[in-house]
């Protein structure tokens, strides 16, 4: 059988789990101990070695970028953002690892000179005290460089590894003891374990720092494509811009080789198109993103792929009509009030008001209720354009009280519609069924519902004289019920002094009467 040779760091990392299971709960060996110091120093060299490759390859981008900056400043701007995360998550642990010692072994301690590395409480202290612990500072920054890193990495297999040797997840035996990820690494374990355990967290994240700058310095490297046509091309960030917003456009010069197109993939779909022209029917609104990435040959006849991502925007058809004669709001009522900004999606236009409360509805539907008669209403229109808050417009709107309602009574005819009954002749039937009398502003384009708090029935007896009879409510009293079942066909009575209280809170006496005759 043939065995597959380690390389160094892999024989490190066994030599490290080995010692780790040959530690006694309180009473940890010096032999033990002194294996540690060496899974460390042997860490450190590997973590050395990674940070002098890491080095040379900055330096080489460093060259690139000044001799053909066009080029190459797309990936020295990735690899800066790389260092910067790298650099971050190290200092971090070599912080940690630097505390750890100074709790065990004073506050003038050093890394290169441990003398408490037998403590169980300094690691304990620094990582997991309540309130202050860095342990799940640590994960939580473990993770997010983890994250952020294999989202850049092309190669699946390395994002893997990446990910595997960054892991924070917790083995299956702590998380039956109810341990989380800090407590399973840093509970009771001796300094020299904790500093060790950090210093392989800090060759991790160079190696990782590693795979994408080689990553980085090979998309420079990339052997030239062979071209035999030249063209110009303005590509816009939207073909549709709001005043005050910014039109954003690359211009660009592309080469292309038209003896071989590449071929083009939307998505994971291979796009079917001779010159490269994606078209797709936009069904729906909101922001959508066209993602997909190119595969072609290079001279060499090796593949090359490129990304690509272009967000756009498909927004409603509109238009915005206005009718200066009846720029007017009513008081204490609900006025619905629907608000848009032709090429802008709606979940972006916000809507406020002076003089009264708004209520949003969804869709750009919105309630309006002014508070005070004769003092405007502004309306002020915002939208989000560039992650920013623009003032689209102010429009202002003159407010009015609610005009009188019209007294009516409701009934039922023979072939069961119902109907407004506001003055003339109505049958005998009708106006007993109808049981008393309504008010509203019913003019074709309102039909506002006013409440009747009491009105006053006009009939004339015998003798001439005019009898009234007052209703406290919205119903004919008996006594006025009775009065009109007393009355033959043609005579007449007067509903009058109608009280209402209308949706603005308002209560008013109405001057028209309703004249009724008895058909």
């Amino acid at each position: 059988m043939i065995r597959k040779k380690l390389s160094p760091r892999q024989k490190m990392i066994n030599l490290m789990y080995v010692v780790l299971m040959a530690m006694l709960a309180l009473n940890v060996s010096s032999d033990v101990l002194e294996g540690f110091s060496l899974v460390d120093e042997g860490l450190t060299r590997s973590k050395n070695n990674s940070n002098v490759q890491n080095e040379q390859i900055y330096k080489e981008l460093d060259a690139a970028m000044k001799q053909n900056p066009e080029k190459t400043r797309q990936w020295f701007e990735k690899a800066q953002q790389v260092r910067k995360m790298s650099d971050s998550l190290y200092m971090f642990a070599e912080d940690l690892k630097l505390q750890i010692v100074r709790e065990a072994d004073g506050k003038d301690a050093t890394l290169d000179n441990i003398e408490g590395r037998d403590n169980l409480e300094a690691a304990t202290h620094v990582m997991l005290a309540p309130a202050v612990g860095q342990g799940e500072k640590l994960k939580k920054a473990i993770e997010s460089y983890r994250d952020g890193i294999t989202k850049m990495i092309n190669d699946e297999q390395k994002k893997k590894i990446i990910s595997a040797n960054l892991s924070t997840e917790v083995p299956q035996k702590a998380k039956l003891m109810g341990k989380n990820w800090q407590e399973h690494m840093f509970e009771n374990t001796p300094v020299i374990a904790a500093v060790t355990l950090l210093t392989k967290l800090q060759t991790d994240v160079r190696q990782a720092e590693g795979e994408m700058l080689h990553q980085l310095i090979s998309n420079i490297d990339v052997k030239d494509v062979r071209v035999n046509q030249i063209n110009a091309y303005v590509i816009p960030n939207a073909q549709t811009v709001v005043r005050g917003g910014k039109f954003s456009a690359q211009i660009i010069m592309a080469a292309v080789d038209t003896t071989q197109r590449p071929e083009i993939y939307v998505g994971n779909t291979l796009l079917k198109s001779e010159n490269g022209r994606y078209e797709t029917v936009c069904g729906s609104t909101g922001d959508f993103t066209l993602k997909g990435y190119l595969v072609m040959k290079n001279g060499n006849g090796e593949t090359i792929r490129r990304e690509f991502s272009q967000p756009y925007t498909v927004v409603e058809p509109s238009a915005t009509v206005s009718a200066t004669m009846m720029n007017m709001l009513y008081a204490g009522y609900q006025n619905p009030i629907s608000v848009s900004v032709p090429g802008v999606p709606i979940n972006k236009v916000n809507l406020s008001m002076t003089n009264g409360t708004l209520t949003k509805k969804g869709n750009g539907e919105y309630v309006a209720v002014p508070s005070k008669v004769g003092e405007d209403v502004t309306f002020t229109v915002t939208a989000e354009n560039e992650g920013r808050q623009q003032e689209m417009g102010k429009f202002s709107f003159h407010v009015r009280k609610l005009p009188d309602p019209t007294g009516y009574i409701q009934y039922t005819d023979a072939k069961g519609n119902t109907s407004r009954f506001k003055g003339g002749r109505i049958s005998k039937q009708a106006l007993v069924s109808a049981g008393g009398i309504g008010a509203a502003i019913d003019d074709g384009l309102l039909d506002i519902a006013f409440r009747v708090t009491g009105f006053t029935t006009m009939f004339v007896d015998n003798m001439g004289n005019v009898v009234p009879e007052a209703s406290t409510s919205a119903q004919f009293t008996q006594s006025q019920l009775g009065k009109i079942r007393s009355l033959n066909r043609g005579k007449l009575f007067n509903i009058s002094n109608i009280q209402v209280v209308g949706p603005d809170g308002i209560q008013r006496t109405l001057t028209s009467p309703v004249e009724v005759i008895i058909q």
